[in-house]
């Protein structure tokens, strides 16, 4: 059985065609110049109506989104302060079309590593009896879920007996007792984990020593003041400099510093009710180590006393105690300083 042949168009049929595709893309082009030409005087109406708006409400009201702005105008008789309020308000940020369709995660499930206690709750009286034949119903599983707790923190006493020892037969030897343990602050009221979690808690928590204090009273019913908090916090501040000291060295083998310095108020004790304004210069490398060195003033011997005789790159502002120290000098950005400042 033979193939009937493929049927073939006429010759002025495909110019017909041609000219019909031609006509499409014309009118296609022309179409789209017009929804573009659409868009921008949409955009340029848009806006005017922003401006005209910002206008009406003041300058405050630039910092508003066109929503916030077209939601104002629902709102009879806006005082200025209200316009300045909302301007403090963030705008939310727009939701997108994959955030709406994307899946919620489910339940966040707790690590692994964390320890388990295991809490059984029975089941009432009446559910222990079948409610048909009156038989004692037996237990076949459990419906297990898990929350996160928390232990309160629990102060104790700690009580340290030292052996003593001594040779009946030999009163001469006298009493041998068994050695103290090497702690933080000999003699103190409290172990090295209190005097740590105090200090992790200071710098870490960023929970100043009046509200531990306060804490430890109301937990505890232990008064301990401030000034024997502080006496803890210079006493690890004492142990840690031959860390400081070993980072140091570190930073000034390499080639390139950054170094900056920050106001800081310091309180005085000289009766005038002032603080004195000191200084932590800031010394350390991008993604390394960052040294603070606190100085009461902002003279040139701060950047000299802690480089030394640093020869790489120092990157800093323009204030002049930097100059003549590090090998070679860039600055960033211009700092006001006066040179009365330095000397």
């Amino acid at each position: 059985m033979s193939t009937p042949p493929e049927p073939t168009l006429p010759p002025h049929s495909e110019a017909f065609l041609a000219e019909i595709n031609a006509q499409l893309k014309q009118q296609l082009n022309a179409t789209t110049k017009e929804l573009e030409y659409a868009r921008l005087k949409i955009q340029l109406l848009e806006e005017r109506l922003r401006l005209r708006r910002i206008e009406k409400y003041g300058p405050g009201s630039e910092k508003l989104s066109s929503l916030q702005l077209e939601l104002l105008e629902q709102e009879p008789g806006v005082s200025n302060q209200e316009v300045a309020a909302e301007s403090e308000r963030e705008a939310p940020p727009p939701v997108s079309e994959a955030k709406k369709k994307r899946k919620h995660p489910g339940r966040q499930t707790l690590p692994a590593d964390l320890p388990r206690v295991e809490r059984v709750i029975a089941c009432t009286p009446e559910q222990c009896v079948c409610g048909n034949c009156s038989a004692e119903t037996k237990v076949i599983g459990y419906e297990v879920s898990e929350v996160l707790d928390v232990e309160p923190a629990r102060y104790f006493v700690q009580v340290t007996k030292r052996e003593k020892r001594a040779c009946k037969a030999c009163p001469e030897q006298g009493v041998a007792a068994a050695p103290l343990p090497v702690r933080i602050i000999d003699k103190s009221l409290v172990s090295d984990g209190v005097i740590i979690d105090t200090v992790v808690n200071k710098y870490a928590d960023h929970s100043p020593l009046y509200r531990q204090s306060v804490a430890l009273l109301r937990d505890a019913g232990i008064d301990i003041s401030r000034a024997t908090m502080c006496g803890w916090v210079m006493t690890i501040g004492e142990m840690l400099m031959p860390v400081v000291g070993a980072m140091r060295s570190q930073v000034l083998a390499g080639t390139y510093i950054q170094a900056d310095e920050t106001p800081v108020d310091v309180q005085m004790h000289d009766g005038s009710g002032t603080n004195h304004q000191g200084y932590l210069w800031q010394y350390g490398t991008p993604g390394g180590m960052t040294i603070f060195d606190f100085r009461m003033s902002r003279k040139r011997e701060g950047p000299l006393n802690f480089l030394g005789n640093f020869e790489g790159l120092l990157q800093t502002d323009a204030y002049a105690a930097y100059d003549g120290v590090g090998g070679r000098r860039w600055c960033t950005r211009p700092a006001g300083a006066t040179p009365e400042d330095i000397l």
